[in-house]
């Protein structure tokens, strides 16, 4: 990707307090770094060095002090980077503030999101979902008294469908936000409709959910044989996606690809994240695959299990699925119940396939009376 003519290097930056260790499934420093890594890298960026920075207090101008801010240019400069991106999420007049000092463009990770979800979104429902988060983002910073609201010259950060609306003051935005919520409602009501519909024809749908970059995608493409876009970058899946498979015994059920969650999703950009996963309530099953080389494994499914828990979707039926089997050390432990497979190989996903028509077949059998056939 490019912007201003070159291609985009960014430094990366994360301020923590010394005397915060964190909550219980919170990210490590390190896992926070290369999560926020492998985003920039999804925005098309390449990372130019990282700097991490631990201190007592933040700064409430800056966030750090003039020394460090020093030396982040000097880094810039060293090492050609055109872009900084902060871990941490930025207030209006800090972010002006940082990139006056360091001179050049800055960034937090929010809008780093924001520009995989304008450059992935392929659906009307997704563009418009995209459009509602950056109206709302944008407003955000309107109200914070943040001067330049629009970005010129390309790169990440300055497309989508709400780039050329940014100038507007905050009534016009919010007029904009409340029709796109009107016909985001029309769009979700037709979306519902039509999996009610698939479900009156017989088909048991199982959606697929995990942390982002779990393998969702290939495994979706392993059971149905469709040709869907596959790739290592967070957010390769951000438009729901849905195709038949065929089961063990014969029979068929729909199966559903989802946008991949992420740790501490900001607020700003929550509503539409959730808003993509209000299909899965009407699955019959959730499938939750984990990537199971991974050693943040555990605080990923927590991160997940979180989201479905806001949702009202913890209680539903599910099955864990411990992915990339194919990477993981000899001896590597699973947790209880889960299913050890490899989508990449197909190892294991046969005793999945009959794990999900042993669920689905229960599941039915004590929703509608039905006995499995002979």
């Amino acid at each position: 990707m490019k912007g201003n003519g070159r291609a985009e290097r960014a430094l990366l930056v994360y301020v923590h307090r010394k005397r915060t260790r964190g909550p219980a499934g919170v990210v490590q420093v390190s896992e926070a770094m290369g999560e926020l890594r492998e985003l920039v890298r999804a925005a098309g960026a390449q990372v130019a060095g990282s700097h991490v920075q631990s201190v007592d207090s933040e700064n409430p101008a800056t966030l750090v002090g003039k020394g460090t801010l020093d030396l982040l240019k000097e880094t810039v400069a060293s090492e050609g980077a055109n872009l900084v991106v902060f871990q941490n999420l930025l207030k209006p007049k800090q972010q002006a503030l940082i990139e006056e000092a360091l001179e050049v463009k800055t960034l937090d990770r929010r809008e780093i999101i924001l520009d995989i979800f304008a450059q992935r979104a392929r659906s009307r429902e997704g563009r418009m979902q995209v459009e509602l988060a950056q109206l709302s983002f944008r407003l955000g910073r309107l109200a914070g008294g943040r001067k330049e609201l629009s970005r010129l010259g390309g790169g990440i950060g300055t497309r989508g469908p709400g780039e050329k609306k940014l100038e507007e003051d905050r009534r016009r935005i919010r007029v904009l936000i409340r029709q796109l919520e009107r016909e985001l409602a029309t769009v979700r009501r037709t979306r519902l409709l039509h999996s009610r519909r698939r479900k009156e024809v017989g088909f048991p749908s199982v959606a697929l959910v995990g942390y982002t970059n779990a393998g969702k995608s290939t495994l979706f493409r392993r059971l149905t044989g469709a040709d869907v876009f596959v790739s290592d970058r967070m957010f390769a899946t951000l438009d729901p996606t849905a195709r038949r498979f065929r089961l063990p015994g014969g029979g068929d059920a729909i199966l559903v690809d989802t946008v991949g969650f992420i740790h501490d999703l900001p607020a700003e950009l929550r509503r539409a994240f959730l808003a993509t996963l209000e299909g899965i309530g009407e699955a019959d099953l959730l499938l939750h695959v984990v990537d199971g080389s991974s050693d943040a494994y555990e605080s990923n499914i927590s991160s997940v299990n979180a989201v479905l828990g806001e949702l009202s979707f913890l209680d539903m039926p599910h099955i864990l699925a411990m992915n990339k089997r194919d990477l993981c050390l000899p001896g590597a432990v699973a947790p209880e119940g889960a299913y050890r497979i490899s989508a990449k190989t197909g190892e294991g996903v046969q005793e999945l396939l009959a794990a999900i028509e042993r669920e689905l077949w229960f599941h039915r059998t004590e929703k509608n009376g039905s006995t499995r056939p002979g």
